[in-house]
């Protein structure tokens, strides 16, 4: 993809995507707004600290890159910040949640998308997310891309391309699932505990249908 983000510029994008879509009623977002969206605990991985100034020169470069811009809302007497993504790309709301998840968190599985972009898409089953994953890869030029499984995991992770160096771990490599989740904080280990009830609840759906229609040939 010939336009390409750092992870500031992908971080920034991503919380003016988000709000939009959660808390509408306070988007546009202020500078200060933005930054404390940026450096939010929850939904971000990795947790940073930037500073206004770090926001505004991430800001002016998305600017540049045409994918935010400034305006003014009537009764505010400061500049406020909207994305302009749609303006260039026809996502659905599928793609545009997924996009935004991968910006705000770095790779992730299916069923960790599934169950983190809840708040601003309701996937049905992991069967819809890996169709609007493929819809994604498929686009000219492609939008998100597949990685390879890594020893010691158990499924793929995806990534965006927007980023300049999409797939980079922030996490050792070669460790096992269990001995990263034995690193993990009670709240993200529950989390995937949910992904995966959530994911045996669809396999054991469609093996139900599957029986259903068996029986029905007889």
């Amino acid at each position: 993809m010939d336009i390409v983000l750092d992870e500031k510029e992908s971080r920034i994008l991503g919380c003016l995507i988000e709000k939009e879509i959660t808390t509408p009623e306070y988007y546009p977002l202020s500078l200060n707004s933005l930054m404390n969206a940026c450096n939010q605990k929850s939904n971000r991985d990795p947790v940073v600290s930037y500073d206004e100034a770090d926001v505004e020169q991430g800001l002016d470069s998305l600017q540049k890159k045409g994918f935010a811009r400034m305006t003014h809302t009537a009764g505010s007497r400061v500049p406020k910040y909207l994305h302009t993504i749609l303006d260039r790309f026809d996502f659905s709301r599928q793609e545009i949640a997924i996009l935004c998840e991968l910006m705000l968190r770095g790779s992730q599985t299916v069923g960790e998308l599934r169950t983190r972009a809840e708040r601003m898409y309701s996937f049905q089953n992991l069967e819809e997310v890996e169709k609007t994953l493929r819809g994604l890869m498929e686009q000219d030029p492609a939008m998100t891309a597949k990685l390879p499984r890594e020893t010691g995991r158990k499924e793929c992770r995806y990534v965006h391309l927007f980023l300049e160096n999409p797939g980079a771990e922030r996490t050792p490599h070669g460790l096992s699932d269990e001995h990263r989740e034995s690193q993990l904080p009670a709240s993200e280990r529950i989390l995937r505990l949910e992904e995966e009830t959530a994911r045996l609840r669809d396999e054991l759906e469609e093996l139900k249908q599957a029986f259903t229609h068996f029986k029905s040939q007889f």
